[in-house]
């Protein structure tokens, strides 16, 4: 069998970008899908497609076209539906049709955590109508969390705080959901002290592995900073492990997982899954691991060996969002950020901008023994020093 592998990324924005250039390196041949021209994975794949990735029809065409070896989603917003097919026309859909089915819907890998495997979750109802949602918050209990069942990035996600606001919650999740499906998780608002992402590997041929794990703040529904190692004491860190494991296997095939959990002083509870490379560990472009996590997934993919993952330095990353809409961005204090020691920057050259859009990220690094929360600070003192403009304002 050929060593390199034609791969079809679907969805291709800044976390597909890093994936295509870590594939790239170990010899892989990409094709870059989204709904847009110029997407960040598309400026460095050998190949992209623009297409809607909710229609069936087109996502069947576009497979028929590549006959890809691999397939790879980066984003909620596909049908997913369609890659059990694809898994019996022999095409590996990563990690697993089944995985890209459940994670891509908060409703099944819920249903999943909480009831099959009884992992640890805060308590939830769904809700279908306005009527059922608000039936939904009187179980419940206000304050509350509320969610679509499948959007990305924080989209339609917010905090229920008073019966007045139930409207334009119930709204905003609506507006805020992805493709069809009108439905949303109205969740029990835990008491957490943090947030934390454990990156976890399956492997084809080997064992789980654990990345040190990673901290992170969110607004939104979507992060604002991330930093590694995060503070957890060893009891909480292998209860995290174990539940990461068993939602892991339970879903099946290989690749990198970001596994999100609540930190309380009640212990560790389950919160989200992804089964792709998480945003909040762009921290490890700053070399906090000595694979980040977009090699991690490269090199578990192709079923390549990883020995060990190691913790190298202590790190940080903050975004620089858009506040404006439309237009091309372009940036300002670049050069000022740059003149910091041990910091980078990556822009992601979205063609296009609109509120809180994710369009940069600054990273800083420390050596091994330095402290987080001051390379945390760092980060987000350098990042708000950014200035988003539209192109020629």
């Amino acid at each position: 069998m050929a060593y390199q592998k034609k791969i079809v990324l679907l969805g291709s924005g800044e976390l597909g970008k890093e994936l295509v250039i870590a594939l790239q390196r170990l010899g892989q041949y990409v094709i870059a899908v989204d709904s847009y021209a110029g997407a960040p994975a598309m400026q460095v794949a050998h190949e992209y497609e623009v297409i809607n990735m909710l229609d069936g029809a087109a996502l069947d065409a576009l497979i028929n076209k590549h006959q890809p070896h691999l397939i790879v989603p980066e984003i909620e917003a596909i049908r997913t539906e369609r890659f059990y097919d694809y898994e019996q026309q022999g095409i590996t859909v990563v990690p697993s049709a089944k995985a890209a089915n459940f994670t891509m819907n908060r409703k099944a890998i819920r249903d999943l955590a909480a009831k099959d495997l009884g992992l640890k979750t805060a308590q939830y109802e769904y809700a279908t109508t306005r009527e059922t949602f608000e039936q939904a918050v009187k179980v419940i209990g206000i304050p509350c969390v509320v969610k679509p069942l499948m959007s990305s990035s924080g989209k339609g996600q917010s905090v229920l705080k008073h019966e007045r606001d139930i409207e334009a919650v119930w709204q905003y999740a609506m507006d805020g959901s992805r493709g069809d499906y009108k439905e949303v998780i109205v969740e029990a608002f835990v008491q957490f002290h943090t947030e934390i992402t454990l990156l976890t590997v399956t492997q084809k041929n080997g064992i789980t592995l654990f990345c040190p794990p990673i901290g992170h703040r969110q607004e939104r529904g979507d992060y604002q900073e991330s930093w590694q190692p995060c503070a957890i004491n060893a009891k909480d860190l292998e209860a995290a492990q174990v539940m990461a494991q068993k939602v892991t296997t339970a879903l099946g095939g290989a690749g990198l997982w970001g596994v999100e959990f609540f930190l309380t002083n009640e212990g560790v509870y389950f919160s989200e899954l992804s089964p792709r490379p998480h945003d909040t560990g762009m921290v490890t472009l700053a070399g906090t691991q000595n694979l980040s996590e977009f090699e991690l997934h490269a090199r578990a993919i192709l079923g390549l060996p990883i020995p060990a993952i190691t913790l190298e330095r202590c790190g940080a990353s903050a975004v620089v969002l858009a506040i404006e809409t439309n237009g091309t961005p372009d940036y300002e204090g670049i050069e000022q950020v740059l003149q910091e020691s041990q910091t980078d920057v990556r822009l992601f050259n979205k063609p296009s901008m609109r509120p809180y859009r994710r369009m940069a990220v600054v990273l800083c690094y420390e050596a091994l023994s330095g402290n987080a929360q001051t390379v945390k600070q760092k980060a987000i003192q350098l990042a708000s020093l950014i200035k988003l403009k539209t192109h020629g304002s």
